[in-house]
């Protein structure tokens, strides 16, 4: 499948199923357009009425051009990899990661959080050492032989448990010594409780650290408030600055959400990384269509001119020696990722699962408190196989509305549970969603492709 589109001055031609991306003029671009449905002569005439400085000769070399990239598999490449996608059912997957929710509480009360600021309409709860320490023993019990482990501490606000985030880190590295793994911890924070201890241990025990900042003050303090109403832009800002200055080039992100509030936003973007920060990601808000809050139809012409501007931006700022990466735009066309995950997804349900502080399993954090999609516990392990079994056809192919979509092998068939809440199956779609990611791997691309022509 080949997807054509211009971009910032580039004609580019994107073969999915090889990954090949290509850069033409404006006559190769007419006729790789043309090139499957009309016969040469018809090609020919096309081409030649269309551009009267092209000759016949001129676009039968381009056609032979076209066809020597076809026949070695760069362009027109058929799709081979639907028999892979439904070979997961039956492949025994290993558990390579956790999300634990230490903390089912918060102290934020954000306008639009998805988890009911941190109750996932449940009971406020910490979770205790022991029920983390099973989690933890419970992920070594079903790695396998994979050495590398991921444990992502959530909420709520996990700084709300510090105490037994420090303990199931020291637990932790222990473990790795006695089973031959390796811990790797993400902290995800809103900042408030950062302190001085805080900063020590993630910088010495955290491989990435989330932090939660939506942008403009006036933006951010609409959103992010505490009981008392009080924005917290003031109070978290310095924390993030002293944060990420001492954690020196080990990874962070400092992670945002744009609603139809801030549909402008870039400028949140622009303006954190005015802040000093490098590492940027922004969300698109996802909640039910009568929120406030929730992006329209009307949205989105203005966020694809946002994803336009922002690529564009990035591309200055990096010549100018000032550049910043975005979470969206980072796609490695050399290597990777391979494509059983490219097919596969996240693995949310079979190889990623969150903990609820009782020691609930589901699918991953937006599932939490859905006993539709309880999985199990971590002490029996996993009971409810045919919730994980739908999980394990839940890929690129599993969609009949993605069968002809360019976009599918970048995104794997989307976020499952974005597609649950959005037509009530995890198989279902989430359009809305669809659109904006192909219009960021496309702004991705064209990045790729200026870097490249800079070289």
């Amino acid at each position: 499948m080949v997807h054509q589109y211009k971009l910032n001055g580039y004609n580019i031609v994107l073969d999915t199923c090889s990954g090949s991306v290509h850069t033409v003029d404006e006559v190769a671009y007419d006729i790789i357009a043309l090139y499957k449905d009309k016969s040469t002569d018809e090609i020919v005439k096309e081409i030649t009425e269309k551009y009267s400085d092209i000759t016949p000769k001129d676009v039968l070399e381009c056609l032979e051009d076209v066809k020597y990239l076809e026949e070695n598999g760069k362009l027109f490449t058929p799709d081979t990899y639907e028999s892979m996608a439904f070979d997961f059912k039956n492949r025994n997957t290993v558990i390579k990661a956790l999300c634990l929710h230490v903390a089912h509480t918060c102290n934020l009360n954000c306008e639009y959080c998805f988890a009911s600021q941190g109750k996932y309409h449940g009971e406020r709860a910490l979770m205790s050492f022991e029920v983390g320490k099973r989690a933890l023993d419970f992920l070594i019990e079903n790695s396998g032989t994979r050495r590398n482990l991921e444990v992502d501490f959530f909420g709520g606000e996990p700084l709300m448990n510090w105490d037994v985030v420090k303990e199931l880190v020291s637990y932790a590295r222990v473990q790795e010594k006695i089973h031959n793994k390796n811990f790797r911890f993400t902290l995800t924070t809103n900042g408030m409780l950062i302190d001085n201890d805080v900063i020590e241990f993630s910088n010495r025990e955290m491989s990435n650290v989330v932090l939660s900042l939506d942008g403009r003050k006036d933006v951010h303090d609409r959103l992010r408030v505490d009981y008392m109403g009080r924005g917290s832009y003031d109070t978290i800002v310095p924390k993030f600055q002293e944060f990420v200055k001492r954690r020196g080039d080990k990874n962070y992100y400092m992670r945002g959400t744009f609603t139809h509030k801030n549909v402008d936003f870039t400028n949140d973007i622009f303006h954190m990384a005015d802040l000093g920060f490098t590492e940027l990601s922004m969300e698109p808000v996802v909640c039910a269509p009568e929120d406030a809050s929730a992006l329209t139809e009307e949205d989105l012409p203005i966020l694809y001119e946002q994803y336009e501007l922002l690529a564009k931006e990035m591309i200055k700022r990096k010549k100018e020696g000032r550049p910043f990466t975005f979470y969206h735009y980072m796609l490695d066309l050399k290597n990777g990722p391979c494509i059983y995950k490219r097919i596969s997804g996240c693995g949310s349900g079979t190889e990623y699962m969150a903990v609820t502080p009782t020691g609930d399993l589901y699918p991953c954090h937006q599932f939490v408190g859905d006993t539709k999609y309880l999985l199990g516990n971590i002490w029996d392990g996993v009971t409810n196989k045919e919730v994980q079994n739908e999980f394990k056809l839940c890929n690129a192919y599993a969609r009949p509305e993605c069968n002809d979509c360019w976009a599918k092998l970048y995104c794997s068939g989307g976020c499952a549970a974005n597609s649950y809440h959005a037509s009530g199956k995890i198989t279902g779609i989430y359009e809305y969603g669809c659109e904006l990611f192909k219009k960021r791997i496309e702004c991705a691309v064209m990045i790729q492709v200026a870097e490249a022509e800079e070289k």
